[in-house]
C-alpha cells in the first residue's frame, strides 16, 4: 500500500532544517519575554495539562459559527460579531501556543512553526473579513471568512499532528503506574548512593531517579520528565527539588509535584525503605488500601524511620 500523502508531507516537514535558524531566533525571543509567573499560567500548570488547546476553542468556535451564519441570508451582522470575538480571543491563545512551542524538541518546533504561520494567516484573513463587513462589502467579507476557515483547518490539522503524532503537551510519565509491578523492588545498597546527588536506577526496565539527602532520607521519582521525557537523573538537585536538564521543569522530591513548568503534570513518586542496608522502592498509589494522601506519606516515613532504627 502507498503511504498517505499528507503523512509523507508531515514527515518531510519534521525533517526540514532550512528554517532552524529562524526557529532559534524566535525561540530566544519567546523565552526572553518578561512573563514571570504568568509563563506557568500560559503553560497550563494549574490545569494539569496545556492551556493552549483550551484557549483555541474560542476563536475556532466563533469562526466556525460565523461561517454557518454566512450560509444564511440576513445573518451577516451576527457573523461579523463572531468574527470579531474570534479575533479578540486569538491573541491569548497564540501567546500560550508560542510559550509551549519554545520548550519543544526541534522536530516539533518545525511543525509548530508552520502551524503558527497557518493560524497567523487565518487571523489576517479574518481581520480582512471584518474590515470588509464594517465597510459594507458583505460578499468580500464572507469570502475572506471562508478562506480564513480553510487556514484554520490547516492549522488545526498540524496542531493535531503535534499533539497526537509527536506527543507535544502529553504527559510522558503517564504510563509508569501501568508498567511498574506492585510491591517492593530492591534497587541497590544505601552505601552506593551519593549524598544530595541524583542517580538513576531501574525497576521493571523503567528508569527511576533516586536521591539520598544529607539527613539520610531517600527519595525516588520516575526519571523521565513528564514534559518531554528528559532525564531527571542528569538534572540539578537543590532545596528539596530536582530540575530537568532539558527544559527546566522543577519537581519536588518528596512527592513529585511539579513546582515549575513547562511540565504540567507531576512525576510519579515511589515509597522508599531500607532493608538490611539495601534500598527498596514501590510505586506510591495515593488510594492504596483506602489510604488518604497524607496517610500514605506518613506510612512511608514510619517505615524509613523503623528501618534506620533497626540499623538498616
Amino acid at each position: 500500500m502507498r503511504q498517505n500523502r499528507v503523512l509523507w508531507l508531515l514527515d518531510r516537514l519534521e525533517q526540514e532544517s532550512r528554517a532552524d535558524a529562524l526557529i532559534d531566533a524566535v525561540r530566544k525571543r519567546v523565552q526572553a519575554l518578561p512573563l514571570g509567573d504568568r509563563r506557568d499560567l500560559l503553560h497550563g500548570r494549574g490545569l494539569g495539562h496545556p492551556a493552549h488547546p483550551l484557549l483555541v476553542q474560542v476563536p475556532i468556535g466563533s469562526w466556525l459559527s460565523a461561517a454557518v451564519l454566512d450560509l444564511y441570508p440576513g445573518r451577516t451582522r451576527g457573523a461579523g460579531l463572531l468574527v470579531g470575538v474570534g479575533l479578540a480571543s486569538a491573541a491569548p491563545a497564540a501567546l500560550a501556543g508560542w510559550v509551549d512551542w519554545a520548550d519543544l524538541h526541534r522536530r516539533q518546533q518545525r511543525v509548530g512553526l508552520v502551524h503558527a504561520l497557518a493560524n497567523s494567516a487565518a487571523v489576517g484573513l479574518y481581520a480582512a473579513s471584518l474590515t470588509c463587513r464594517v465597510r459594507g462589502r458583505g460578499a468580500a467579507g464572507r469570502a475572506y471568512g471562508f478562506l480564513g476557515l480553510t487556514a484554520v483547518a490547516v492549522g488545526g490539522m498540524l496542531g493535531g499532528h503535534l499533539a497526537y503524532r509527536q506527543a507535544s503537551g502529553a504527559n510522558h510519565a503517564e504510563e509508569i503506574p501501568h508498567v511498574v509491578t506492585q510491591g517492593w523492588h530492591r534497587i541497590g545498597a544505601v552505601a552506593e548512593l551519593p549524598v544530595d546527588r541524583p542517580v538513576r536506577r531501574s525497576v521493571d526496565d523503567v528508569p527511576v531517579l533516586v536521591v539520598r539527602e544529607t539527613g539520610g532520607e531517600i527519595h525516588a521519582l520516575a526519571d523521565r520528565c513528564s514534559h518531554l521525557a528528559g532525564p531527571l537523573s542528569e538534572g540539578t538537585v537543590a532545596d528539596g527539588c530536582v530540575q530537568c536538564p532539558w527544559h527546566g521543569s522543577v519537581f519536588r522530591l518528596s512527592d513529585g509535584w511539579n513546582v515549575r513548568g513547562p511540565a504540567t503534570a507531576p512525576q510519579p513518586a515511589f515509597d522508599t525503605r531500607v532493608v538490611d542496608g539495601h534500598v527498596e522502592i514501590r510505586l506510591r498509589q495515593q488510594d492504596r488500601d483506602g489510604q488518604a494522601p497524607g496517610e500514605g506519606e506518613a506510612e512511608r516515613r514510619r517505615m524509613v524511620t523503623e528501618d534506620h532504627g533497626h540499623g538498616g
